[in-house]
C-alpha cells in the first residue's frame, strides 16, 4: 500500500479500527499466484478437480486462485460457520448449506479463508472424505499454526498472528469483507 495507506484504510473500513496492515494487496496478488501454480502442478490435468469453497469468508481468495489454476476444474461452496458475531470460535459447526455435488472419483481442494482454531475443518473433513473423493486436499490462505490438523494443509498463502484479521474476504460481524488487504482489529 502506498503512504496513504492509513488514510485508505480509515476511509474504506470506517474509523480508525485497524492496528496495522498485516498483509497487503500486493502481497496477497503476489502469494495467490504462486498457490494457483503449485496446484496447477499438483493435479493431474486428465483427472476431475472439484474446488470447494468454504463460504463466506474464502469467496475473494478463491475467486482469485481459481483463475490462476491453469487446468480443468469445476466450483461448488459449502457455508459453515462456527463464529457467528463473535471473535472467537463457539467450537460449534454449523453447516448451512451443503452442496448436491457428487464427489466421487473427483480430486477434491478444499478452499478455506483462515485456520485457526481448527474446529471447521476437524469436523468437515471426516465427513467429506467418506463421499468418495479420490484425494481431499486444503488450500487456506491464512493460517494461524495454533493447532494441527490431520493432514495439515498443503498449501497454505501466510503463517498469520494471533490476530483478530478482517479483510480479503474475512469479516467481523459481516463488516470489513470488501477490503483489499488484510488487517489486524
Amino acid at each position: 500500500m502506498s503512504a496513504t495507506a492509513p488514510e485508505q484504510v480509515a476511509h474504506r473500513a470506517g474509523a480508525n479500527t485497524f492496528r496495522h496492515v498485516v498483509f497487503s494487496q500486493g502481497q496477497i496478488a503476489t502469494r495467490v499466484a504462486e498457490m494457483g501454480a503449485g496446484i496447477s502442478d499438483h493435479y493431474p490435468a486428465s483427472e476431475p478437480l472439484l474446488v470447494l469453497g468454504l463460504l463466506k469468508g474464502s469467496f475473494i481468495f478463491m475467486a482469485d486462485l481459481v483463475r490462476t489454476i491453469h487446468r480443468p476444474l469445476h466450483l461448488d461452496f459449502l457455508v459453515a460457520s462456527s463464529y457467528g458475531k463473535a471473535t472467537v470460535s463457539s467450537g460449534r459447526v454449523n453447516l448451512l448449506y451443503d452442496p448436491d455435488t457428487s464427489f466421487e472419483g473427483k480430486h477434491l481442494l478444499i478452499v478455506e479463508d483462515i485456520i485457526d482454531s481448527g474446529n471447521t475443518l476437524k469436523q468437515l473433513l471426516p465427513d467429506l472424505r467418506r463421499r468418495g473423493a479420490k484425494s481431499v486436499e486444503v488450500c487456506a490462505l491464512l493460517h494461524k499454526r495454533l493447532v494441527a490438523l490431520e493432514p495439515e494443509a498443503r498449501w497454505v498463502g501466510f503463517d498469520c498472528p494471533d490476530e483478530f484479521v478482517v479483510g480479503y474476504g474475512l469479516d467481523h460481524a459481516e463488516d470489513f469483507r470488501h477490503l483489499p488487504f488484510i488487517g489486524s482489529l
